[in-house]
């Protein structure tokens, strides 16, 4: 109107945003296969014992339970 001035919007300066390097997640445990569920007198290959290396008690071992496993290994 006739007494108003016209602001111009000012442009907004460029800000740097710093880049945030998250540290990638490791989604498996390395561990060590021992071996076959047995008795005295059975074998039960279906049944594979593994070492889970940081796990020690048997409620530290309740998240890993019913879990699948890959079996990696690096050929010389």
């Amino acid at each position: 109107m006739a007494g108003e001035k016209a602001v111009a919007a000012k442009p907004k300066a460029k800000t740097t945003k710093k880049s945030v390097r998250k540290t990638p997640t490791r989604l498996y445990s390395k561990g060590t296969i021992l071996g076959y569920k047995r008795s005295k007198s059975n074998c039960y290959a279906t049944c594979t014992l593994v070492k889970i290396d940081g796990v020690q008690t048997k409620e530290d071992a309740q998240w890993y339970f019913g879990k699948r496993i890959a079996y990696i290994y690096r050929a010389k």
